[in-house]
């Protein structure tokens, strides 16, 4: 089992870097990207771009070798290489330039966190495995080689908040829509950037605004509200903090907030001025 687990190896490695490779090549801005990542500090901004597209490459070609028979001990010494050069330069953009984008996946820009490093440590950690492989990956067991690329692609995933917008953020949305203590209130287009200037005025808004630690992050309407998240955080626990917003009319007073829990769903702060109603 331990060998046909480590034989699977290079093919996850592979689909990775592919997939890695890709919003380094192709894709809009990635000049703009580049620079948005520590590597304008590391190269300097002019060489960010072909920085960025170097990286890219060497992703995409180990990959390449990864996925294609027969060899995969010198790709795997290659992935391990590449792997420790991602976290030597992941801990070098948190320690350097901690608000720099990371540049590892997709076209969002987000700063090297928790999630970047580990996500790092464990493509650092398949490779190493993948250096005990005595075979092929295509040697492995259908179902068996199934269930440990979908089971680490999974995981990757989950370590990826570039990807967040994709399922996080819906799942985070539901979760609020069902369980966040505004949602008796509920479709006219009606400008975010209005909504927006009426929150910025209310007295919610001033109140909780200590706790986030982001722009607008989602938005959607029920009725006659507008509800607007924000990223947040209240003490020591990652929180989302939900506005409801008169819609079709301006009245910042009537603005109602309460920041919930991200983990348990448990409503952690409504402010108490009089003037928000809050049921």
């Amino acid at each position: 089992m331990a060998g046909q687990l480590a034989a699977v190896q290079p093919l996850v490695i592979g689909a990775l870097l592919a997939w890695s490779s890709y919003g380094k090549l192709r894709g809009p801005d990635v000049d703009a990207r580049a620079r948005r990542t520590a590597l304008s500090k590391l190269v300097g901004e002019r060489h960010a771009g072909a920085a960025f597209r170097a990286v890219g490459g060497f992703e995409l070609g180990i990959a390449v070798l990864l996925l294609l028979p027969p060899v995969w001990t010198v790709e795997a010494l290659a992935a391990v290489a590449l792997s420790a050069g991602f976290v030597g330069y992941l801990v070098y953009a948190r320690l350097v330039v901690p608000e720099s984008s990371c540049g590892c996946m997709g076209s969002a820009a987000t700063p090297v966190r928790w999630r970047s490093l580990a996500r790092g440590g464990l493509l650092l950690a398949a490779s190493v495995l993948a250096l005990t492989a005595d075979a092929g990956w295509w040697s492995v067991q259908p179902w068996l080689g199934g269930v440990v690329v979908v089971a680490e692609a999974m995981l990757f995933v989950g370590l990826s908040a570039e990807l967040d917008r994709y399922w996080l953020i819906p799942l985070r949305r539901l979760r609020v829509r069902l369980t966040h203590p505004l949602a008796d209130t509920a479709a006219f287009e009606v400008p975010l950037a209005a909504t927006q200037q009426q929150l910025l005025r209310s007295t919610a808004y001033q109140a909780l605004n200590p706790f986030l630690r982001s722009d607008i992050r989602d938005h959607w309407d029920e009725g006659e509200w507008r509800f607007v998240s924000y990223t947040a955080s209240y003490g020591d626990r990652p929180a989302t903090a939900v506005f409801a917003v008169p819609r079709l009319r301006y009245e910042p007073d009537e603005v109602r907030a309460a920041i919930v829990d991200d983990e348990s769903g448990e409503t952690l702060y409504r402010p108490l001025n009089p003037l928000v109603l809050v049921d």
